[in-house]
C-alpha cells in the first residue's frame, strides 16, 4: 500500500500530469517537444479515424442519445483517445492525453488550408469537445476554473512555418483527403469475372460513380483519360486480368470507330502501364471515395467523378429515379448530398438497393462498395431487412454542411495511393485527352 501511495504522489508531480490535467483540452498552446516523422503520421491517422467515425456516428445517431455516446464511446476505446476521468490515473492516461494533444494540431494544419476543410474539422472536433465535457460531470467546473476560458486560437498562421519543411508539408497536404482503408491493388478474385458478366454486375453492384462512366462507355463507345483511368482501375480491382481489361476496352473503343491500330498504338500502353507492366511497373491501386470527390473535377463531355459530389441536384434526383430508387430514399440522399456528406449518401444508396437497414460499414472506396455488394447478394454476409416501420428519422439528423471524407487503414499514409496516381495522371493525360 506503501508502494502505491508514493507511485501516485509521483505519478501527479510528473511533468505530463501537469500538462494533461484533464481527458479534454482547448488546445490553448500547441506542442513544442520534439517528435519522430513515425508517430507524427500514426497520431495523424489515427485522429483522422475518429473524426470521420464522429461524422458518421453524428448523422447516425441523434448527437448526445445514448445509442450515440455508446458508440462513439467504443470508437474513443479503440482508438485509445481519452474522454472520461478515471478514479485511478495511471501514466497510459497522461500519454494518450499527449497523443490527443499533438494529433490535435497536426489536423489543425492540415485542414486548416482551404474554408471547406476548416469547416469539416471544426464540426467534428466541436462533436467531440461536447462528449467529453459532457463526460467529466463534476469535474466541469475544476476544467472550466482551471482555464479561465481566456484563449487565442492559433489555427493556420503557423501555416508558413511549416510550408517551409519539406518533411511535414507532403503528409499535411496528403490528410485533408487522405485514404486510409484497405488496398484494393490485389484482390483474391483476379480472373474469376468474365467480361459477359460486366453489363449484370454494373447494374446490380457498381456504385453510382461506376456505373455512370459503366453506361457513358457502352453508349459512346469511349471515355476521355479521367474516365478510363477511373474505371479502368476499378475494373482492375474487382478481378479483370491484363489480357481482359486489352480485350474490354479494344472491343469497346473498335465499335466507336477506333481503328485497332491507333488503339494498339495510343491506349493499350496505358493499360499495361496501369498493370505495373510498363513505365516504373508500379502497381496502381483503384481510386478511393475521396480521390474520386476532391480531385480532377469532371468538365463538359467528361463521365468521370462522383455524381453525388459534382452532379446538379435534379440531374442526380433524375438519374437516381432511372436506378429505381424508392422516392423517400432519394429525398433523404438529397439531403444528405446537401449537407456535403456524398460518401454517407452513397452508403444510403446502397442500403435502399439492396433493402437492408444498415450496412454495418463505413463506406470508403468503389471496390468495397462491390465487394459489399456481392456478399450481401450471394448471402455470405449476414443482413438486416427493413422492416415495414418507417426508417428511424435517426438518419437525417444531425446533419452538418461538411465534406464527408473518409478514410480506416492497413498502410501507413505516406505509402497511401497520391503519389503513384500522381505519375498515372501525368502518363495518362500528356497528349492523350480525346
Amino acid at each position: 500500500m506503501q508502494f502505491s501511495r508514493n507511485s501516485n504522489r509521483r505519478l501527479r508531480c510528473s511533468p505530463l500530469a501537469e500538462i494533461y490535467p484533464f481527458p479534454v483540452q482547448f488546445y490553448e498552446q500547441p506542442p513544442t517537444e520534439n517528435i519522430s516523422l513515425q508517430d507524427f503520421e500514426s497520431f495523424a491517422v489515427e485522429r483522422l479515424k475518429l473524426l470521420k467515425s464522429i461524422e458518421t456516428i453524428g448523422v447516425s445517431y441523434i448527437r448526445a442519445s445514448e445509442p450515440y455516446n455508446k458508440k462513439l464511446e467504443i470508437e474513443l476505446r479503440k482508438l485509445k483517445f481519452p474522454y472520461r476521468v478515471s478514479s485511478e490515473e495511471k501514466l497510459d492516461d497522461y500519454e494518450i492525453r499527449r497523443k490527443d494533444h499533438i494529433s490535435h494540431f497536426i489536423l489543425r494544419l492540415a485542414y486548416c488550408q482551404s474554408e471547406e476543410l476548416r469547416r469539416w474539422f471544426i464540426q467534428q472536433e466541436l462533436d467531440f469537445f461536447r462528449f467529453r465535457f459532457n463526460e467529466l460531470l463534476d469535474k466541469q467546473q475544476e476544467f472550466l476554473k482551471h482555464n479561465k476560458l481566456e484563449y487565442q486560437t492559433i489555427a493556420s498562421r503557423s501555416l508558413p512555418v511549416i510550408q517551409s519543411d519539406e518533411r511535414l508539408q507532403p503528409l499535411l497536404n496528403h490528410l485533408s483527403h487522405a485514404y486510409v482503408g484497405q488496398d484494393y491493388s490485389v484482390q483474391k478474385n483476379v480472373g474469376k469475372i468474365s467480361l459477359e458478366q460486366i453489363d449484370s454486375l454494373a447494374a446490380k453492384s457498381y456504385p453510382p460513380c461506376m456505373r455512370q462512366l459503366h453506361k457513358a462507355l457502352r453508349d459512346n463507345h469511349h471515355l476521355r483519360h479521367g474516365g478510363r483511368m477511373q474505371y479502368g482501375l476499378f475494373l482492375k480491382g474487382i478481378g479483370l486480368t491484363l489480357e481482359q481489361a486489352l480485350q474490354f476496352w479494344k472491343s469497346e473503343f473498335i465499335k466507336g470507330k477506333v481503328d485497332p491500330d491507333k488503339f494498339d498504338k495510343l491506349y493499350s500502353y496505358n493499360i499495361r502501364h496501369s498493370f505495373g507492366k510498363e513505365g516504373k511497373r508500379v502497381d496502381y491501386t483503384p481510386f478511393s471515395c475521396m480521390k474520386i470527390i476532391m480531385s480532377n473535377p469532371p468538365s463538359q463531355g467528361d463521365y468521370h467523378g462522383c455524381p453525388f459530389r459534382h452532379s446538379d441536384p435534379e440531374l442526380l434526383k433524375q438519374k437516381l429515379q432511372s436506378y429505381k430508387t424508392p422516392s423517400a430514399g432519394i429525398s433523404q440522399i438529397l439531403d444528405l448530398v446537401k449537407g456535403m456528406h456524398y460518401q454517407l449518401a452513397c452508403q444510403k444508396y446502397f442500403e435502399l438497393t439492396h433493402n437492408i437497414d444498415e450496412v454495418g460499414f463505413s463506406l470508403s472506396h468503389p471496390n468495397q462498395y462491390f465487394i459489399e455488394s456481392q456478399k450481401f447478394l450471394s448471402g455470405s454476409r449476414d443482413v438486416k431487412k427493413e422492416s415495414s416501420q418507417p426508417e428511424n428519422s435517426q438518419r437525417s439528423q444531425g446533419s452538418q454542411p461538411t465534406r464527408s471524407t473518409s478514410t480506416c487503414a492497413s498502410k501507413p499514409t505516406s505509402q497511401a495511393v497520391s503519389a503513384d496516381m500522381e505519375g498515372l495522371e501525368e502518363l495518362l493525360s500528356e497528349g492523350y485527352t480525346e
